[in-house]
């Protein structure tokens, strides 16, 4: 996502667009409360009094795309909206930065690794499956629990383990093997300053909310 927002914001900028204004459009229409809303459209917004002879600053900058591919994994449905952007031979920062995207099942699986294949499981709940080693036991954990973020993590904790194993004998696995399906991994490529706010479960993947301030985009 990083080279995805450095590539369009640079684009941008050569074009010429010069400071611009938008109102802020969020994929769900809510306002991240941690940050200031940009102004209304058509409403100048003086560059800041420290701009270098060499910057050039952008009021408010929105991008949309379908989806974003890049090294360090996959978004898809991207609407991000940043103010206060200043590209120069410094590089690229952003004052404030709000994100709302999906993180595809198979791009968080794929930072997991080990086999691991996340889908959703219905009530917005996420299905985890796992081959693991369990008391010398080699098994096809299945859970399904909750997302959450925690600390900037996407966080999947399990509420149902199955083992695929008798009553008891399955209740005393799935306590091992607990621990080895619950999830606590970053939203991949983020640039520095981005944190995750809110992630939920979608048909496709996590649906997230980000936001921060002071982005580094690239330098």
């Amino acid at each position: 996502m990083k080279q995805f927002l450095l590539g369009v914001l640079t684009t941008l900028v050569v074009l010429g667009l010069g400071v611009f204004a938008l109102g802020l459009s969020l994929g769900s229409g809510a306002t991240p409360t941690t940050l200031p809303s940009p102004p209304p459209s058509g409403v100048r917004v003086p560059p800041p009094g420290d701009l270098g002879p060499d910057e050039t600053w952008l009021g408010a900058v929105q991008l949309d795309s379908r989806e974003v591919v890049a090294a360090e994994g996959d978004l898809v449905d991207v609407d991000a909206t940043g103010t206060g952007v200043r590209f120069g031979p410094d590089g690229l920062r952003a004052a404030t930065l709000a994100v709302r995207a999906t993180v595809p099942f198979g791009t968080v699986a794929d930072q997991v690794g080990d086999g691991t294949r996340l889908y959703a499981a219905g009530g917005g709940r996420a299905g985890v499956e796992r081959q693991v080693t369990v008391l010398g036991r080699d098994l096809l954990v299945r859970a399904t629990g909750a997302v959450r973020a925690e600390g900037g993590l996407l966080v999947l904790e399990p509420e149902t383990v199955d083992v695929g194993a008798p009553g008891p004998v399955d209740a005393a696995l799935g306590a091992a093997a607990r621990r080895l399906v619950t999830i606590r991994t970053p939203v991949a490529g983020l640039p520095d300053g981005l944190v995750l706010r809110e992630v939920g479960v979608g048909g496709a993947g996590f649906a997230v909310r980000l936001d921060g301030r002071d982005v580094v985009l690239g330098r």
